[in-house]
């Protein structure tokens, strides 16, 4: 797996966090609402870990808002998920393009997309290289 290193979409801060981690690696850090209830969420910044640490009590089958924990902003996409009809989150990657995930708890829908992939897959392969090699 390769650990995967985001950004706000609105703001453009970083959502990693070196303090909390998760699967041994700095976690992607995260707020997210369910219900009345808004609290902490940290994803595993391994791609294709559903592993995650969340206060939020939001049982699997339903969805979060998802926030970011600087400008506050959602993190809502314009897709929905292809799998299960919820909305989803979009992060950016630092070299450019995005990463989303599903809002649903438990759905395992993710994606990666590249506004110029000609330029971002370039970069993307030199700054994770390391982990395709045998």
């Amino acid at each position: 797996m390769i650990q995967v290193h985001v950004q706000c979409p609105v703001c453009g801060k970083s959502l990693m966090d070196e303090e909390h981690k998760v699967d041994n690696c700095p976690s992607i850090a995260v707020e997210i609402s369910y219900g009345k209830k808004r609290g902490p969420l940290r994803l595993s910044s391994l791609y294709g870990s559903y592993n995650i640490d969340i206060k939020v009590p939001c049982p699997v089958g339903k969805i979060s808002r998802f926030f970011c924990p600087h400008c506050k902003c959602d993190l809502k996409a314009s897709r929905m998920c292809e799998v299960c009809k919820a909305p989803m989150v979009a992060f950016s990657f630092k070299e450019g393009g995005t990463i989303q995930i599903c809002s649903r708890r438990g759905c395992k829908k993710h994606l990666i997309e590249f506004e110029d992939p000609e330029l971002e897959v370039r970069t993307f392969y030199e700054r994770y290289s390391v982990f395709f090699k045998p």
